[in-house]
Protein backbone atom coordinates (compact mmCIF):
# COMPACT_ATOMS: atom_id res chain seq x y z
CA UNK A 1 0.00 0.00 0.00
CA UNK A 2 1.23 3.45 -0.88
CA UNK A 3 2.73 5.31 2.11
CA UNK A 4 0.98 8.57 1.19
CA UNK A 5 -2.43 6.89 1.26
CA UNK A 6 -1.79 5.19 4.61
CA UNK A 7 -1.24 8.64 6.16
CA UNK A 8 -4.67 9.85 5.03
CA UNK A 9 -7.67 9.85 7.35
CA UNK A 10 -9.29 6.39 6.87
CA UNK A 11 -12.33 7.58 4.88
CA UNK A 12 -10.09 9.67 2.62
CA UNK A 13 -7.79 6.70 2.02
CA UNK A 14 -10.80 4.62 0.92
CA UNK A 15 -11.84 7.35 -1.52
CA UNK A 16 -8.32 7.91 -2.86
CA UNK A 17 -7.93 4.23 -3.73
CA UNK A 18 -11.04 4.33 -5.93
CA UNK A 19 -10.24 7.32 -8.14
CA UNK A 20 -8.52 6.40 -11.42
CA UNK A 21 -5.41 8.23 -12.56
CA UNK A 22 -6.07 11.32 -14.66
CA UNK A 23 -9.60 11.90 -13.33
CA UNK A 24 -11.07 15.37 -12.83
CA UNK A 25 -12.15 15.78 -9.21
CA UNK A 26 -13.80 18.48 -7.11
CA UNK A 27 -13.18 18.11 -3.36
CA UNK A 28 -15.92 20.09 -1.60
CA UNK A 29 -14.98 21.15 1.90
CA UNK A 30 -11.42 20.08 1.15
CA UNK A 31 -9.97 21.30 4.47
CA UNK A 32 -6.18 21.52 4.33
CA UNK A 33 -6.06 19.72 0.96
CA UNK A 34 -4.67 16.44 2.26
CA UNK A 35 -6.74 14.31 -0.12
CA UNK A 36 -6.18 16.60 -3.10
CA UNK A 37 -2.41 16.53 -2.61
CA UNK A 38 -2.40 12.73 -2.42
CA UNK A 39 -4.51 12.42 -5.57
CA UNK A 40 -2.32 14.89 -7.44
CA UNK A 41 0.99 13.38 -6.34
CA UNK A 42 0.09 9.68 -6.55
CA UNK A 43 -2.43 9.47 -9.40
CA UNK A 44 -1.91 12.65 -11.45
CA UNK A 45 -5.54 13.56 -10.77
CA UNK A 46 -6.70 17.04 -11.77
CA UNK A 47 -8.01 17.93 -8.30
CA UNK A 48 -9.80 21.19 -7.54
CA UNK A 49 -11.16 22.28 -4.17
CA UNK A 50 -13.85 24.42 -2.58
CA UNK A 51 -13.31 25.38 1.07
CA UNK A 52 -15.10 27.84 3.35
CA UNK A 53 -12.26 28.42 5.83
CA UNK A 54 -9.81 31.13 4.66
CA UNK A 55 -6.84 29.69 6.57
CA UNK A 56 -7.35 26.28 4.99
CA UNK A 57 -7.60 27.88 1.55
CA UNK A 58 -4.31 29.69 2.20
CA UNK A 59 -2.68 26.44 3.29
CA UNK A 60 -3.93 24.62 0.18
CA UNK A 61 -2.68 27.34 -2.15
CA UNK A 62 0.73 27.30 -0.42
CA UNK A 63 0.87 23.56 -1.27
CA UNK A 64 0.27 24.37 -4.93
CA UNK A 65 -3.35 23.19 -4.90
CA UNK A 66 -6.14 24.77 -6.93
CA UNK A 67 -8.62 25.76 -4.21
CA UNK A 68 -11.09 28.63 -3.99
CA UNK A 69 -12.88 29.97 -0.97
CA UNK A 70 -16.61 29.46 -1.02
CA UNK A 71 -19.67 28.10 0.71
CA UNK A 72 -20.87 24.80 -0.77
CA UNK A 73 -24.43 25.58 0.29
CA UNK A 74 -24.62 28.32 -2.36
CA UNK A 75 -21.50 28.29 -4.55
CA UNK A 76 -21.87 24.86 -6.16
CA UNK A 77 -24.62 26.41 -8.28
CA UNK A 78 -21.91 28.20 -10.28
CA UNK A 79 -20.31 24.95 -11.50
CA UNK A 80 -21.53 23.57 -14.85
CA UNK A 81 -23.19 20.18 -15.24
CA UNK A 82 -20.82 17.18 -15.51
CA UNK A 83 -17.77 19.40 -14.95
CA UNK A 84 -15.98 16.63 -13.02
CA UNK A 85 -15.65 12.87 -13.09
CA UNK A 86 -16.05 12.77 -9.30
CA UNK A 87 -17.38 15.17 -6.69
CA UNK A 88 -16.18 14.43 -3.14
CA UNK A 89 -17.91 15.46 0.08
CA UNK A 90 -16.04 14.00 3.05
CA UNK A 91 -17.31 14.44 6.62
CA UNK A 92 -19.28 17.50 5.46
CA UNK A 93 -22.79 16.35 4.50
CA UNK A 94 -24.04 16.60 8.09
CA UNK A 95 -22.88 20.25 8.27
CA UNK A 96 -24.73 21.42 5.15
CA UNK A 97 -28.02 23.31 5.30
CA UNK A 98 -29.93 20.87 3.06
CA UNK A 99 -28.16 17.52 2.62
CA UNK A 100 -30.84 16.34 0.19
CA UNK A 101 -30.21 19.30 -2.14
CA UNK A 102 -26.44 18.91 -1.67
CA UNK A 103 -26.67 15.38 -3.10
CA UNK A 104 -28.46 16.79 -6.16
CA UNK A 105 -25.64 19.29 -6.69
CA UNK A 106 -22.92 16.65 -6.24
CA UNK A 107 -24.47 14.44 -8.90
CA UNK A 108 -25.11 17.38 -11.20
CA UNK A 109 -21.51 18.59 -11.30
CA UNK A 110 -19.90 15.16 -10.97
CA UNK A 111 -20.67 12.03 -12.98
CA UNK A 112 -20.22 10.16 -9.71
CA UNK A 113 -19.79 11.26 -6.10
CA UNK A 114 -18.12 10.05 -2.94
CA UNK A 115 -19.79 10.95 0.35
CA UNK A 116 -18.45 10.10 3.80
CA UNK A 117 -20.08 10.95 7.11
CA UNK A 118 -20.12 10.00 10.80
CA UNK A 119 -22.77 7.45 11.74
CA UNK A 120 -24.82 8.81 14.63
CA UNK A 121 -26.35 5.35 15.23
CA UNK A 122 -23.02 3.80 16.30
CA UNK A 123 -23.43 1.72 19.46
CA UNK A 124 -21.29 4.07 21.58
CA UNK A 125 -23.56 6.98 20.69
CA UNK A 126 -26.62 4.89 21.55
CA UNK A 127 -25.15 3.83 24.89
CA UNK A 128 -24.19 7.39 25.82
CA UNK A 129 -27.73 8.60 25.12
CA UNK A 130 -29.35 5.66 26.90
CA UNK A 131 -27.21 5.76 30.04
CA UNK A 132 -26.34 9.41 30.45
CA UNK A 133 -29.27 11.00 28.63
CA UNK A 134 -26.94 13.53 27.02
CA UNK A 135 -25.60 14.07 23.54
CA UNK A 136 -22.39 12.06 23.40
CA UNK A 137 -18.87 13.41 22.89
CA UNK A 138 -16.60 10.74 21.42
CA UNK A 139 -13.31 10.67 19.54
CA UNK A 140 -15.27 10.58 16.28
CA UNK A 141 -17.82 13.20 17.41
CA UNK A 142 -15.61 15.50 19.42
CA UNK A 143 -17.93 18.50 19.83
CA UNK A 144 -20.43 19.39 22.52
CA UNK A 145 -24.03 19.84 21.36
CA UNK A 146 -23.80 23.63 21.54
CA UNK A 147 -20.66 24.12 19.42
CA UNK A 148 -20.87 21.27 16.93
CA UNK A 149 -20.79 21.98 13.20
CA UNK A 150 -22.96 18.87 12.76
CA UNK A 151 -26.44 20.26 12.27
CA UNK A 152 -27.97 17.04 10.87
CA UNK A 153 -27.51 13.81 12.80
CA UNK A 154 -27.83 11.08 10.21
CA UNK A 155 -27.34 7.33 10.32
CA UNK A 156 -26.39 4.85 7.64
CA UNK A 157 -30.03 3.76 7.48
CA UNK A 158 -31.11 7.40 7.03
CA UNK A 159 -28.67 7.87 4.17
CA UNK A 160 -29.85 4.70 2.42
CA UNK A 161 -33.45 5.90 2.75
CA UNK A 162 -32.58 9.30 1.23
CA UNK A 163 -30.76 7.66 -1.69
CA UNK A 164 -33.76 5.38 -2.33
CA UNK A 165 -36.11 8.37 -2.19
CA UNK A 166 -34.00 10.22 -4.76
CA UNK A 167 -33.40 7.21 -7.01
CA UNK A 168 -29.64 7.49 -6.49
CA UNK A 169 -27.59 4.35 -7.16
CA UNK A 170 -25.00 3.04 -4.72
CA UNK A 171 -21.97 1.92 -6.71
CA UNK A 172 -20.01 0.83 -3.62
CA UNK A 173 -20.10 1.39 0.13
CA UNK A 174 -17.57 1.02 2.91
CA UNK A 175 -18.08 0.99 6.67
CA UNK A 176 -15.35 1.97 9.10
CA UNK A 177 -14.81 1.24 12.76
CA UNK A 178 -11.60 2.14 14.56
CA UNK A 179 -10.19 3.27 11.21
CA UNK A 180 -10.65 -0.21 9.67
CA UNK A 181 -13.12 -1.32 7.00
CA UNK A 182 -15.71 -3.72 8.44
CA UNK A 183 -18.44 -5.83 6.85
CA UNK A 184 -21.90 -4.54 6.02
CA UNK A 185 -23.72 -6.78 8.52
CA UNK A 186 -25.04 -4.61 11.35
CA UNK A 187 -23.16 -1.59 10.00
CA UNK A 188 -25.84 0.82 11.22
CA UNK A 189 -24.83 0.14 14.84
CA UNK A 190 -21.25 -1.14 14.33
CA UNK A 191 -19.74 1.50 12.01
CA UNK A 192 -18.42 4.84 13.21
CA UNK A 193 -18.16 6.23 9.67
CA UNK A 194 -19.47 5.36 6.24
CA UNK A 195 -18.25 6.06 2.71
CA UNK A 196 -20.57 5.80 -0.31
CA UNK A 197 -19.77 5.96 -4.01
CA UNK A 198 -22.99 7.04 -5.73
CA UNK A 199 -24.32 7.91 -9.17
CA UNK A 200 -27.57 8.71 -10.97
Amino acid sequence: MNATLTRLRPDLAVIARQIPAGSRVLDIGCGDGELMAALRDESQVDARGLEIDAQNVELCVSRGLSVIQGDANVDLAFYPDDAFDYAILSQTLQTTQRPDLMLDELLRIGRQAFVSFPNFAHWRVRVALAWRGRMPVTRQLAYSWYDTPNIHHLTIADFHALLDQKGVKVQRQWFLSGGQVIGAAGANWRAQNAVFQISR
